[in-house]
């Protein structure tokens, strides 16, 4: 039986924005770790470990996030393994978020100029050292509002996780137009919530772009 949309309704999608900033959160924690260790096997100065890491970034960014969903989650039931929405979404957004990360970090640390690193090489400081001491902080500056700027497009692909059932904004969503039959609403107010998580982030990793570049 239909109904109209109530405010219940748009209680129970603010409700289940919590779960799309919870898997966004879980996604930049995990990616954020992985990307660190990737970044650094592409920076290193080891021929072997640049291809591995270039060679995971180019299959991760060329291959649908969507495909890769559908992996973690129906792949692992061919070796009998069930696969929670959960963990299917928390790691295949991980994942995809390690690959992308790893770049952004990579080009800020291509950017520091390479006198830079002279320097530090001059002082007898091994590359780990260098990376740890003088060029990370430096590429922190420049790789703050990147990263700002690429979590909020996680925030809105996180949608993707409602097609294997895990209930996010956009599943919530689905569900209430599946009861009210009113999707223009419906989709209206999900979209309204999307914005409202996204444009603080985005003005401000405008605001740190122009405070940052700033301060060089």
């Amino acid at each position: 039986m239909l109904r109209g949309f109530a405010i219940g309704d748009l209680w129970y999608l603010v409700e289940a924005a919590r779960w799309t900033v919870a898997l966004t959160a879980l996604a930049m924690a995990g990616g954020g770790l992985l990307g660190l260790v990737v970044m650094t096997l592409r920076v290193v100065p080891l021929a072997p470990a640049n291809w591995l890491a270039a060679g995971y970034i180019q299959v991760l960014q060329g291959t649908p996030l969507l495909g890769q969903l559908f992996v973690f989650y129906f792949g692992f039931s061919i070796f009998g393994y069930n696969v929670s929405p959960w963990v299917a979404a928390g790691a295949a957004f991980s994942i995809y978020a390690s690959s992308f990360l790893a770049e952004i970090w990579r080009g800020c640390i291509q950017a520091i100029p390479k006198t830079q690193w002279e320097a530090s090489a001059a002082l007898g400081l091994s590359f780990l050292e260098q990376l740890r001491h003088v060029i990370i902080p430096q590429a922190l500056r420049i790789a703050i509002p990147p990263t700002v700027g690429f979590l909020v497009q996680l925030v809105k692909n996180t949608s993707l996780a409602s097609v294997i059932g895990f209930i996010e904004l956009t599943r919530a969503g689905q569900i209430i137009t599946g009861a009210t039959f009113q999707p223009f609403l419906v989709y209206s107010c999900v979209a309204m919530i999307y914005f409202a998580m996204c444009s603080p982030l985005s003005l401000y990793a405008r605001h740190l772009e122009r405070s940052l570049h700033g301060a060089r």
